[in-house]
């Protein structure tokens, strides 16, 4: 596979690239200026599973703030740099463990050279971006609009201005808000360059139409062995870009840890708050990340002990009665509203 051909590049305590596993990356949204805020989400998005941190520098207050939102948080902190460079300068003073520029909104080459300069001074990572939405005119007039081509050659355009400036500890992102463009993109690429890819849907949308977008998008990139880093961007908390991350790297076999919840669709047999029920189980089942199991939630105790056959555990419902099963048995009845309970205590002492 590619990603275990790609150069590695080590981001503070973690690395990525050459075989190692795919890592997932965030965003905060609070004011980077505003530490406490910063530092509660960051720390709320590492218990979900961010294993690196975003966080937008505008400014030089922002930019000074990394060095206390580091020394609170156990995850790589990651300045997000645009047009001027002397804060890219200062984030890196300030401890981040990777910046992201776009070499083209920085400046002068000048500029970009003390940028470059100040990275190979402390080995710290440039992740180069291009984005469909700002690809250069002259792009966009050579492929005769907005195409992969031209996403490709921009990002190995930026590559090459770091290069020779004799640096080369890099991460390349490339990324567009129409999936199918973004993979093809990918998938040029990745036989044009060893560095590794930060992968995802940029703009994908709502939690909603977004989600669905990454899905998509990141399943393609990801089952070609394309992807060292993903972030799925959802318009909405981080929380949930960490949910979806982990579920598509775990339906992508990419990750082993983690509960699987299936449910079965409703029907007219159906005689529980199935919807309810299943929403709750994947919401409780999030404690018992370190399980790799898979949990059933059954509408009804006619076929859910068959349809629950290939869980570890499963629940099913019928009218004030509900079932307990295990690996596709039935070992214990109890009313309804007992369900949840006995599902969250059979997962607690799950490997008692």
């Amino acid at each position: 596979m590619y990603r275990d051909h790609t150069k590695v590049i080590q981001i503070g305590d973690v690395k990525i690239g050459g075989g190692n596993p795919v890592r997932i990356q965030s965003m905060t949204n609070t004011k980077t200026e505003d530490v406490k805020a910063t530092v509660a989400q960051i720390l709320a998005l590492e218990n979900a599973g961010c294993e690196i941190i975003r966080c937008a520098v505008p400014t030089l207050e922002a930019a000074q703030a990394l060095k206390e939102i580091k020394k609170q948080i156990h995850i790589p902190l990651v300045a997000d740099i645009h047009f001027d460079y002397t804060l890219a300068i200062a984030a890196m003073e300030n401890g981040a463990d990777k910046i992201r520029i776009n070499p083209g909104n920085i400046g002068s080459q000048e500029r970009i050279a003390a940028v470059v300069n100040c990275a190979k001074e402390r080995n710290i990572p440039i992740r180069v971006g291009v984005n469909s939405g700002s690809l250069e005119k002259e792009l966009v007039e050579k492929y005769h609009g907005v195409t992969a081509d031209g996403l490709v050659e921009s990002a190995l355009d930026k590559v090459r201005i770091i290069e020779d400036l004799g640096y080369d500890n890099l991460v390349i992102s490339i990324k567009s808000s129409d999936v199918m463009m973004c993979a093809e993109a990918h998938e040029k690429i990745v036989k044009l360059t060893n560095y590794p890819l930060h992968v995802g849907i940029t703009e994908a949308g709502t939690l909603y139409s977004g989600n669905i977008k990454s899905a998509v998008g990141l399943g393609i990139i990801l089952s070609q062995g394309i992807g060292d880093t993903i972030r799925v961007s959802l318009t909405g908390d981080p929380l949930e870009e960490i949910k979806s991350a982990k579920r598509i790297l775990k339906t992508l076999n990419l990750r082993t840890s983690g509960i699987e919840v299936v449910s079965c669709p409703t029907c007219g047999r159906t005689q529980i708050d199935l919807i309810g029920l299943a929403n709750k189980v994947e919401t409780m089942v999030q404690e018992f990340e370190h399980l790799n199991i898979k949990v059933a939630v059954m509408g009804c105790v006619v076929n859910g002990p068959g349809e629950a056959k290939e869980a570890d555990i499963g629940i099913a419902g019928g009218k004030g009665v509900g079932i307990l099963i295990k690996h596709g048995e039935i070992i214990r009845k109890m009313p309804e509203e007992e369900l949840l309970d006995c599902l969250y205590q059979e997962l607690k002492h799950w490997n008692e």
